[in-house]
């Protein structure tokens, strides 16, 4: 199968799958006004992050460490700029999405073995490293309330998130 009819069935099955969710309805909101200069920018951006991934896990680091759990955060934010609202929730089912289809994980796999496995534990390492900020409502997420919920969260032993 080629590139364009592999990325044809997969549109086609992701539609099925989430088309009536607004995340899907923003993301394609978001890049039908997307140039190739865009959708290199977003190529190699997402490449840099994966890269990154692979040379800690070469290097022996741990999923959660600081350097994994930042390089999560930027992946998940990278999502949130470019294709729908990702809070960190979300991410963490990404993260088993990851794992569990076999096409994402040899998409990981393929560039580093056992890479998907490193990057959904680094994904749900970050989420577990937010914690409530002094004075927040109980049972919000960060990332997942409009207006700024995010900015009533802070990172476990980090400064307030801005």
């Amino acid at each position: 199968m080629t590139n364009d009819a592999q990325d044809r069935t997969l549109e086609a099955e992701a539609e099925a799958r989430w088309g009536q969710t607004e995340a899907w309805r923003d993301s394609k909101r978001r890049t039908s006004s997307y140039s190739e200069d865009d959708w290199r920018t977003i190529k190699a951006e997402g490449a840099a992050t994966e890269r990154a991934f692979a040379d800690l896990l070469r290097a022996g680091a741990s999923p959660e460490s600081d350097a994994a759990r930042k390089l999560a955060e930027d992946a998940r934010l990278h999502i949130d700029r470019w294709f729908y609202p990702c809070p960190l929730a979300m991410h963490v089912n990404l993260a088993g999405m990851y794992e569990a289809d076999p096409r994402f994980r040899a998409h990981y796999d393929d560039q580093e073995p056992g890479l998907a496995a490193f990057v959904a534990a680094a994904i749900r390492a970050n989420a577990d490293g937010w914690a409530p900020a002094p004075g927040a409502p109980p049972g919000r997420s960060r990332g997942g309330a409009p207006g700024g919920a995010g900015r009533r969260l802070r990172r476990s032993g980090l400064p307030p998130v801005p």
